[in-house]
């Protein structure tokens, strides 16, 4: 398998204060990374020096085996996906226009080719084509985040970043976007890392779980693999505070 993303000694620090000591993850193609630990503990700062949102205070972040530091960073964004908690739309688009947003951008004049990206991706994230032309405003929020993810995968990036993608929504509708994701990442291939605070939905989700505490890997494996065999007793309080069982992910 090809590495995808690979951190390199690490290290981030806001003056005296350091988020990340020494980091150093392979993430390989096709993988879905479920990032869970304690608040402050570095998972939305490592995610976000993916896509050049954040810059590492020493070491070196590569995306498919280039340095972040050395790339376009609008490029980089472009080919990334970034979802995150609350969808984050532009009230002033409508539905289409918020998904067609960054494939108008790369596909320029190719209009026929954006409608396409945007009935396709409406549809797998389960939107009905009748919401086109509504606003932000006129979704509940778990449309509002659909539309976000759909944003997200338009541009058919081969990386996705979420960060508490589904934090404000209801524990119903929670269920049916964690269903919906898992199923459009087995259907793309797209390698996914996702942010949570919750356990449970880090071990359905993710084909292979990181956990973190102040910004240092307790464990990066399998659900089961953190389950069988937890690392030390951070893993293990983690997992036992989940109920996950194996089933969980059938």
């Amino acid at each position: 398998m090809n590495t995808v993303i690979e951190f390199r000694h690490v290290k981030k620090a806001y003056g005296e204060d350091v988020v990340i000591p020494d980091l150093n993850l392979t993430i390989e193609e096709g993988e879905f990374v479920t990032i869970v630990g304690t608040s402050g503990g570095g998972k939305t700062t490592a995610l976000k020096m993916i896509n050049g949102l954040q810059e590492p205070t020493s070491g070196d972040v590569l995306v498919n085996g280039k340095n972040v530091r050395e790339r376009d960073l609008i490029a980089l964004r472009r080919s990334i996906g970034y979802a995150i908690q609350g969808s984050v739309l532009f009230p002033h688009m409508t539905v289409e226009e918020n998904i067609s947003y960054v494939p108008s951008l790369l596909n320029k004049r190719n209009k026929a080719k954006t409608k396409r990206a945007v009935e396709k991706w409406m549809k797998i994230v389960g939107l009905d084509a009748s919401m086109k032309e509504r606003y932000p405003s006129e979704l509940s929020g778990g449309q509002q985040q659909r539309v976000g993810i759909a944003r997200a995968l338009a541009a058919s990036p081969e990386i996705l970043l979420m960060d508490e993608p589904f934090g404000a929504v209801d524990a119903i509708t929670r269920g049916q976007l964690q269903d919906e994701l898992k199923r459009i990442h087995k259907e793309t291939g797209i390698t996914v890392l996702f942010v949570t605070h919750d356990i449970e939905e880090a071990m359905k989700l993710g084909t292979k779980v990181l956990v973190m505490d102040r910004g240092e890997i307790q464990q990066y494996g399998r659900p089961e693999e953190l389950t069988e065999h937890p690392a030390n007793d951070f893993v293990r309080r983690l997992v036992n505070s989940s109920g996950y069982d194996h089933g969980m992910r059938a």
